[in-house]
């Protein structure tokens, strides 16, 4: 190996859970010149943007967290948004990152230069790296609908994304639109509270019971506490445990037909009002969207002062909600639980490679990547969760761990003097992404329903493989697949 002569510079675009894990692993490996550039004014991405009344992981807390920072004393089953966006904050604290980062500052532009990055901020400074890692995450562009009449309403109007922490719903009437997880959990946390809620649920989805309120008990997280090895393997076996999510929404077999039955019999067992239960019944399969997971939502819409809404909204007025069948609901508070526009990854930002190729003329037809990472014509550049990242089916603390390491692997070549540019090649790309169209056949995402995971050329934005797949992908740089260049000799080839 050649003597170290080089720390390259490495910009991480997002300080969410994924660029948190990329800059601790980097700086585990040595890789100290690092400038994490965040536009909130705190670590956690999501967690940081979020918190709506309710807010709660869908993911068990153990399970939820990097394998390097287990916490043994997770206050519930199932965390909360601000313990959540807490344990990421004290994680940055304990490794040392927060150095690194600079808040309240949005990527502007970013450019190839032919020999490295200029990446422009809303601050108005220029930075050069030798590498951009994107991990921009997939839910942080809230997704406000196209409402006739919305900038006409006289009370507030809020998006859980962006959530006023002064407004107050006590005794007032509160309108909630959008029918995922967000929605669900608004509905829970508001129903008592408020003298009326109108849940407008156009398309209603399956809802799993599951006891989100359910508190760890103490002698548990005593026990973690104090055998750390025990916290260890409790991680392992969670992280293999959930391996059957990846294999009942990729492959068909009993074992989903049990899930799937298990969904309508939540139903069953706790609507008992017949004409509400069919309201709440949805078209598709269970699992075919985002699984919502909920122990009190059929217990809030069924109480008096909630009525769930299923005829689609027609305009709004100053003063409530007109639906298409002509009714009219007088509403003080408008909330918009209408997620994200989960495919910009890093746009809008203007990202442009090689020869100013820009990324919405490489995605006309919907982001594609190789294996979650790399982009053709967008050399020393790599996505964190880009992609076909497993948001429905796989650890993403897993996944952005794994990832971290690959491109620690590129960065330890160009420490050695190997190469100066790696860009991988169009004809890998295309060949993984016929692998994953091939693989995406028999998933329960491509049972026909229309979901978030759906980009705009109707092709579904997930990982279709098993984490054991995953793991080999990213285990190791396949070199044939990409352009390398050493611009010393500037012979580009494939090593």
């Amino acid at each position: 190996m050649n003597e170290v002569t080089r720390n390259p510079r490495v910009i991480i675009v997002g300080a969410g859970m994924a660029g948190i894990a990329t800059a601790i692993t980097l700086a585990q490996h040595g890789y100290s010149n690092l400038t994490i550039v965040e536009k909130g004014t705190d670590v956690g991405g999501v967690w940081h943007w979020n918190h709506y009344p309710g807010l709660t992981c869908d993911v068990p807390s153990n399970l939820y967290q990097y394998s390097f920072a287990t916490k043994p004393d997770w206050s519930r089953i199932f965390a909360t948004g601000p313990e959540i966006q807490t344990y990421l904050a004290d994680v940055v604290d304990q490794y040392d990152i927060r150095r690194f980062i600079t808040f309240g500052v949005e990527v502007i532009s970013s450019h190839f230069t032919g020999v490295e990055w200029a990446v422009t901020t809303s601050a108005g400074r220029t930075l050069k790296a030798d590498f951009v890692l994107m991990a921009t995450g997939v839910l942080h562009h809230p997704n406000v609908p196209d409402i006739a009449g919305l900038t006409d309403f006289a009370g507030p109007v809020v998006h859980t994304a962006r959530w006023n922490d002064a407004l107050d719903t006590s005794g007032r009437r509160v309108a909630v639109i959008g029918s995922g997880s967000t929605g669900v959990q608004v509905i829970s946390a508001l129903q008592e509270g408020s003298s009326r809620i109108f849940h407008f649920n156009r398309s209603p989805q399956w809802i799993m019971w599951s006891p989100m309120g359910m508190r760890q008990p103490r002698v548990i997280s005593a026990l973690l506490r104090r055998l750390p090895r025990v916290r260890e393997a409790q991680y392992r076996a969670l992280l293999t445990a959930s391996g059957i999510l990846a294999d009942v929404t990729t492959t068909p077999s009993w074992r989903r037909r049990l899930i799937q039955q298990s969904a309508r019999l939540s139903l069953r067992a706790q609507v008992r009002d017949k004409s509400l239960r069919e309201a709440l019944t949805p078209q598709d399969e269970p699992l075919c969207k985002r699984q919502v997971v909920s122990g009190s939502y059929y217990r809030a819409i069924a109480a008096e002062n909630a009525e769930l809404v299923s005829t689609p909204i027609d305009f709004i007025t100053e003063s409530g909600i007109q639906t298409k069948d002509g009714n009219h609901r007088e509403v003080d508070v408008i909330v918009l639980a209408t997620g994200f526009a989960a495919h910009n990854y890093m746009r809008p930002m203007d990202l442009r490679g090689r020869d100013g190729i820009a990324i919405d003329e490489i995605w006309q037809r919907g982001p594609r990547a190789y294996r979650m990472t790399a982009i053709p014509g967008f050399p020393n550049m790599f996505t964190v969760l880009g992609p076909n990242s497993p948001t429905g089916s796989i650890s993403l603390q897993y996944t952005a761990e794994l990832t971290a390491r690959y491109i620690v692997q590129w960065l330890d070549m160009y420490r050695d003097g190997v190469v100066d540019l790696v860009e991988v090649t169009e004809d890998a790309t295309a060949d993984f992404n016929k692998q994953v169209t091939k693989a995406l056949g028999p998933t329960v995402w491509n049972s026909g329903c229309d979901s978030w995971y759906l980009t705009e050329g109707g092709t579904v934005d997930l990982w279709p493989f098993n984490r054991r797949a995953m793991t080999e992908m990213l285990t190791k740089p396949e070199l044939g697949d990409f352009h390398l260049t050493n611009l010393c000799d500037t012979q580009e080839g494939k090593l």
